[in-house]
């Protein structure tokens, strides 16, 4: 029989002439109403300890150990790994595409190697159905981003493949929103709005288009890289999470089951993967983060009107 155990990070404080008390993997204190089961035979059932032979307690111990797998503080099985059943595609200079590809690794993805070419097939290809919301691509720069080399990855969340991307301005590396489905933020729109945000859109346009004297770093050191590469993976986690969320939600719907399921309970306080641009200081290794949206495609202009005629705006009022 499957015998459920503490979740990871939770655990069981006694304290000294008092009840028990269950700090939860997120940091809270609970007071824990045993009934007339004793703190000492409950630390055993949660800690994986075999019950003595007809213990008297065992019918109350199983009821209390129940209400502690509802609320998500027990589990009779390790859970996944958070990336498990995802496809990370890593290209890019290898000083940040190694570290991101054994993070996302250690969190269970299945890590690839892929060329540009592939990913410009993969933006246009087909959309696969049942790789939707499991294929990620994560392309790194140490260095400004070359005039036209994300275009095609832009269309990336079209198909539901996951665009991720960072890449370096100086001393500055920045880690871009991560874009999963149509009308979510790609590199052109925070192009767009960092051009906007400065009142040097000239110059800083100029230094993209490669304007600039010869770049002087700094690279990323080891210990840099792993800064940006945890910031990426915890994006595509963000990201791995939310379907999963939506794929239980739609199963949930398919069955009957109707109104959700919740979520994960591990909302953050900043802000979301999906509008999040991260500048991170590689002189001190701090980072800010600053909110971006995308950007609405734009009607083209009417076309001019023929020489000789006006347009109903002009004749307007006038008199035949």
């Amino acid at each position: 029989m499957t015998r459920s155990r503490l979740a990871p990070g939770a655990g069981i404080v006694t304290v000294p002439g008092a009840a028990p008390v269950l700090r939860t993997s997120g940091g809270e204190f609970l007071r824990i109403d045993t009934g007339g089961v004793t703190a000492e035979a409950l630390v055993r059932r949660l800690a994986g300890e075999e019950a003595p032979d007809e213990d008297p307690q065992a019918a109350e111990l199983a009821r209390l150990v129940e209400a502690f797998e509802a609320g998500g503080h027990a589990v009779s099985a390790p859970p996944r790994a958070p990336l498990a059943g995802r496809t990370v595609n890593v290209l890019g200079d290898p000083l940040l595409a190694g570290p991101v590809a054994r993070c996302a690794g250690a969190e269970g993805a299945e890590v690839q190697p892929i060329t540009p070419d592939r990913v410009a097939e993969l933006a246009r290809a087909v959309p696969d159905h049942r790789a939707e919301g499991r294929v990620a691509v994560v392309w790194c720069l140490d260095s400004p981003v070359p005039e036209g080399l994300w275009d095609a990855a832009d269309g990336l969340p079209d198909r539901r493949i996951a665009w991720l991307r960072c890449h370096r301005e100086g001393s500055h590396s920045w880690t871009e929103p991560l874009a999963a489905a149509p009308g979510d933020v790609t590199s052109r729109h925070v192009r767009l709005r960092r051009l906007a945000a400065t009142p040097a859109h000239r110059e800083l346009a100029a230094y993209w288009a490669g304007h600039r004297t010869p770049d002087t770093g700094p690279h990323p050191t080891g210990a840099s890289a792993s800064l940006i590469a945890a910031l990426l993976t915890a994006d595509l986690i963000a990201w791995a999470e939310a379907e999963a969320e939506a794929e239980a939600e739609a199963e949930a719907e398919a069955t009957g089951g109707g109104g959700g399921v919740g979520g994960t309970g591990r909302q953050s306080g900043g802000l979301p993967a999906r509008r999040r641009l991260r500048r991170i200081d590689l002189r001190d290794l701090t980072f800010t983060e600053h909110p971006v949206l995308p950007v609405p495609d734009v009607a083209p202009l009417p076309a001019p009107a023929p020489a000789g005629t006006r347009s109903r705006s002009d004749t307007a009022g006038a008199r035949p």
